[in-house]
């Protein structure tokens, strides 16, 4: 992912200090602020997906994909809906995500206790 872009979409979904893209809307005007504001909205959504799969008592999931080691594979449960939602990341926005308030630790595999 390019430097740039990255950077951006660190600052986009920062909720302690967000980008404003009003304010900012030259940045947005060409192709990289572009991408940017694409993987901040997917994110985002992503974000809010695993919080609702994990109100309803679900455990999302990551994993390596199976058929490109750089890629992660995101796995969330809907209960309420009984459906599943997979979602392909590259490396650079696997680490973004997890980046995000709560993301890491909900994203960790928990391991039942042998006591």
């Amino acid at each position: 992912m390019d430097p740039f872009v990255r950077r951006l979409v660190e600052r986009l979904t920062d909720p302690t200090r967000p980008l404003s893209r009003n304010r900012h809307f030259h940045t947005f005007d060409n192709p990289e602020g572009k991408q940017a504001l694409r993987i901040a909205r997917r994110l985002q959504a992503l974000r809010h997906d695993i919080e609702k799969c994990l109100l309803e008592g679900g455990q999302p999931s990551a994993r390596p994909a199976e058929l490109r080691s750089e890629q992660r594979q995101v796995e969330i449960s809907f209960a309420s809906l009984k459906s599943r939602r997979r979602t392909l990341l590259e490396a650079d926005e696997f680490e973004l995500l997890c980046a995000l308030p709560g993301m890491r630790a909900a994203l960790q595999p928990k391991h039942p206790r042998g006591d």
